[in-house]
């Protein structure tokens, strides 16, 4: 058995592929090694993964997860998954990696998560060459879920809504503009703010949401995207719920810049499973 992990801070996918076919995918908590030890992980994983798995069955681990920076960052989950399944020989990389390996395959292209979060990277097939950086939900994630909902906010608080999308709004959110703040300055601010993304979904054909939605993809291609040398010559991918449930509007703006789209997925879980295991069984 080999088991792949796309694992994100809040949650994580594991797909269980027994004899090169047959697959399970089971679900956990998510966890990110910048805030969590190794005895943290292997506490999630023995309460959530270990009841549905025949440890000593496993014998490849293919770990993609966020905050994975670093070797240092690696170690912490490595370890986790070493003392739970003690015959699997285990690769622990960034969830970047995932996306390129699930949309790229082995060809060259640009690699893009359109999340809660927003990242990006040059592959040229078997590793990553190049990646502007992504500087978080603060003063970056341009194209993401948080710059959306930030977006969204402003035009609600500067009273820059009309006033069918404000009464929309008001009636999705009686809880107020105080109550609305105080969440915005509190823990979880990042995945709390990109929450107001279903909002946009409900109300796309809305002219302003359009602009709203465009504008963000744009300035993420601009930023990001637009960086790197070749980007008009290769693939640009997309993977994630933004880049997913706003698919129309994002090919509009790589087509507005005659950028060749990719593929859009939104989760790449699978398409790591034909990465490493083949869509035939072959294992690589």
């Amino acid at each position: 058995m080999v088991i792949i992990a796309d694992c994100g801070s809040t949650k994580s996918d594991w797909l269980l592929v027994h004899g090169g076919r047959d697959q399970q995918l089971e679900n956990t908590q998510g966890f990110n090694p910048f805030f969590q030890s190794s005895s943290d992980i292997e506490n999630i994983l023995k309460t959530q993964l270990v009841p549905k798995v025949t440890t000593n069955a496993v014998e490849q681990i293919w770990f993609y997860g966020t905050g994975i920076h670093d070797s240092s960052r690696a170690e912490i989950v490595a370890s986790a998954l070493r003392n739970i399944f003690p015959k699997a020989a285990i690769e622990v990389e960034h969830d970047l990696l995932a996306a390129a390996r699930a949309t790229c395959k082995r060809s060259a292209g640009i690699a893009c998560i359109l999340g809660t979060g927003s990242n990006s990277c040059y592959y040229d097939g078997s590793k990553i060459l190049d990646n502007v950086p992504s500087l978080g939900w603060l003063i970056g994630d341009e194209g993401s879920g948080t710059h959306l909902g930030k977006a969204l906010l402003r035009a609600w608080y500067y009273r820059e809504l009309p006033a069918d999308l404000n009464a929309a709004f008001v009636a999705d959110y009686p809880e107020g503009a105080s109550a609305i703040k105080n969440r915005i300055y509190d823990k979880g601010a990042n995945a709390y703010l990109a929450s107001f993304t279903q909002f946009l979904g409900k109300n796309i054909q809305h002219p302003l949401i359009q602009k709203m939605v465009m504008n963000s993809f744009n300035e993420f291609l601009d930023r990001h995207v637009g960086k790197y040398s070749g980007y008009q010559q290769v693939p640009v991918h997309f993977v994630g719920s933004i880049a997913y449930h706003f698919q129309d509007i994002l090919l509009a703006c790589l087509d507005a810049r005659n950028l060749h789209a990719g593929e859009i997925l939104r989760k790449p879980i699978y398409s790591l499973a034909e990465y490493h295991v083949g869509p035939m069984g072959t294992s690589e």
